[in-house]
Order: C-alpha cells, then sequence, then structure tokens
C-alpha cells in the first residue's frame, strides 16, 4: 500500500461563493475552477494548495451524503482524500486489517477511482481513497 500524498481536503458548503470570501478573500487562495459534478450530485471549487487542493463542495440535490452532512452539522470538513498507487490493493489490504469500508470494491469514473474508508475505522474521519487512473 503506498499513499502518495494528500490529494485534497473536502469541505461541505452551502454556499460556494460565500465560503471564497475565505478561502479566496481572506487567505488569498486562488479559485482553480467551479465545476458541476452530476456523478456526484454536487457542484465543486477547487482551490490548489501546494501539492494538495481544497474542494468546496455544494450538494446539487437534497438526497445526497453531503446534502444530510449540512443539514445535520452546518458544514465543514466533510472528508479527506488521500491519493494511492493502487485503490484495488489497499482496499483489500486493509479489509485484511479490519477496517471497516464503505466501498469493498472502486467507484470508477473518468481517469480516477475512489472509495471510501467508513469513519467509525477512522477516528470519526471519512477517507476517501483516490487513484489516477488516466
Amino acid at each position: 500500500m503506498n499513499i502518495r500524498k494528500i490529494h485534497h481536503v473536502a469541505i461541505a458548503v452551502s454556499d460556494i461563493e460565500a465560503a471564497l470570501t475565505f478561502w479566496r478573500d481572506a487567505l488569498g487562495l486562488e479559485l482553480e475552477r467551479v465545476e458541476d459534478a452530476p456523478s456526484q450530485k454536487a457542484a465543486i471549487a477547487f482551490i490548489p494548495v501546494g501539492e494538495s487542493k481544497l474542494e468546496l463542495v455544494k450538494p446539487t440535490e437534497e438526497g445526497t451524503g453531503v446534502a444530510k452532512f449540512l443539514r445535520e452539522r452546518g458544514g465543514g470538513m466533510h472528508h479527506l482524500c488521500l491519493e494511492v498507487d493502487n485503490v484495488v490493493e489497499t482496499l483489500a489490504n486493509l479489509k485484511s486489517k479490519g477496517v471497516r469500508l464503505i466501498n469493498e470494491t472502486p467507484i470508477e469514473l473518468e481517469g480516477r477511482k475512489m472509495a471510501f474508508i467508513h469513519p467509525k475505522s477512522a477516528n470519526g474521519v471519512l477517507v476517501e481513497l483516490y487513484e489516477l487512473t488516466g
């Protein structure tokens, strides 16, 4: 299992423009782009920070995990994403160690594979594993 880096930290927000008043305007970080992500039922603002990114994630539908997170917690850090060499091998390794997984097989999207580790196995943090494939 080879973890390359923190790929991104996702922050759940109800309003991307309002959130940018802190991340862009107060801290001086540059907004790379805002993208509609229909597969994730969200709009995402990408903000590079060194080799990693902050992602401001706004749900576009009410029934999503991010929408539920906003209702219950009012926003904040949603998950930490680790870039790995091989998601399938990493999941198998973690499963053999008794780690509780949300996805036992990766979700495949264009250019990437991803899977989530249950927060109960990661000290209350939702962890995403991410592999670039393209």
